[in-house]
Order: C-alpha cells, then sequence, then structure tokens
C-alpha cells in the first residue's frame, strides 16, 4: 500500500520500521520536517515531504500524532475525501494514567466527526510502541491482536489488511462507536504498563476456544 504517515514520535517511529519492512511505500510527515527526513532515513522505502505534498497517491493516512493535535494535523494535509484515514490515537490525560473522552464518544468518532469526507477506523491503539516496534510475536509464541472499529467497510477491510501485513492478528471490533470500549482498555494497559509496572512489552488479547 501507499501510506502517508504523520508523527515522529515512538508510536510513528514503531510503524514507520514495520509498514517499510513489511514492503509498504511510506511518506511521512511532521511538524518538525527534520524528525521526518530522519525517520525517513532511518527506514528505506520512507521518504519526507511536507504535509501539503503527504497525501500523493497514499492509499490509507495514519494518524500517529497525540488526540489533541490529530484534526489539525490531518487538516493540514489537504483534503481527505474518499481517504482511508487510521486513528491509533488514545485521549490521555497529561499523567497517562486516565481519559480525557468516554461514555458517549471516542477519540475515533469525534476525529471522524471533524472530517466528515474521510472514512475513519480505529487501529492499533491497543498497543504499546515497543510490540509495534519488535513486531507481534512474544516469547511464548502469542501474536498480539490489532483490534479495529468503523463504519465503513472499505475502512475496516484496508485495516485489517493493514494489520495482517504487519503480521499481527485482526480482530473486527465493530462499528466506530466500539472506539468507545478500545480507547479504555488502551488505558487499562497504560496503567498496566506503567502504573503497575508491568512494563512496555505487553498487550491485550482476545482468547476463544472456536
Amino acid at each position: 500500500m501507499n501510506i502517508t504517515l504523520i508523527g515522529t514520535g515512538n508510536m510513528g517511529s514503531a510503524l514507520a520500521k514495520q509498514l517499510t519492512r513489511a514492503g509498504h511505500v511510506v511518506r511521512i510527515t511532521a511538524r518538525d520536517p527534520a524528525k521526518a527526513q530522519a525517520l525517513a532515513a532511518a527506514n528505506p522505502g520512507a521518504v519526507a515531504a511536507v504535509p501539503a505534498d503527504a497525501l500523493a497517491g497514499s492509499d490509507v493516512v495514519i494518524v500517529a500524532t497525540g488526540y489533541a493535535d490529530a484534526v489539525p494535523a490531518l487538516r493540514s494535509l489537504g483534503s481527505l475525501a474518499g481517504k482511508v484515514v487510521i486513528d491509533i490515537t488514545n485521549p490521555l490525560t497529561a499523567d497517562f494514567m486516565g481519559l480525557t473522552l468516554g461514555y458517549d464518544t471516542s477519540a475515533a468518532e469525534e476525529i471522524a466527526k471533524a472530517l466528515p469526507e474521510a472514512e475513519v477506523v480505529k487501529a492499533f491503539n491497543t498497543l504499546f510502541a515497543q510490540v509495534l516496534a519488535d513486531g507481534p510475536q512474544f516469547a511464548d509464541g502469542q501474536v498480539a491482536p490489532a483490534f479495529f472499529a468503523g463504519d465503513s467497510e472499505r475502512a475496516k477491510q484496508t485495516a485489517k489488511a493493514l494489520i495482517e501485513s504487519l503480521g499481527f492478528t485482526p480482530v473486527d471490533a465493530g462499528p466506530l462507536k466500539n472506539a468507545r470500549y478500545l480507547e479504555p482498555l488502551a488505558a487499562l494497559n497504560i496503567y498496566l504498563g506503567y502504573g503497575a509496572g508491568l512494563g512496555t512489552a505487553i498487550a491485550p488479547t482476545w482468547i476463544s476456544k472456536a
């Protein structure tokens, strides 16, 4: 796939690594052009681009910024009409131990409201950057799942294909409103990793006997 990746932080860096390894063509953009250029240079198959040029022929846009920066960053790209936008953000409090949204909406739904021309799907938000960077398989052989949720079937199938290409197990979590559950799940994982001291080499999973 041709992918536009917004963000050069831990999550953006991890995704750039795995996306290029999987053979995707990645255009990286960020507020700081130097950081975008450095991340692209570290990942063959990636190029840096200023926001106005970052969409090009991309099939999908991944927003890997903080939640508060997501909508402005997406708008800086230009028209997103018909574009699949994968939202990996979590609306975290300043201490990372809680959420600023919940119950009756979610970060993904708010992004979709702000950008109605885009096809928004939630994905990857329950995974730590370390797990993304190191790959999906754990020492015991388990493969980490990547949950995804959306209202557009095309966007969901795009997210599923992308998840599979990185080696993670895709788990369809239903419509976009179910991001209201995925974001608290991510918050719980963050608490376990940092608050409970379990570290960042962990991931929530789904076990089925079927």
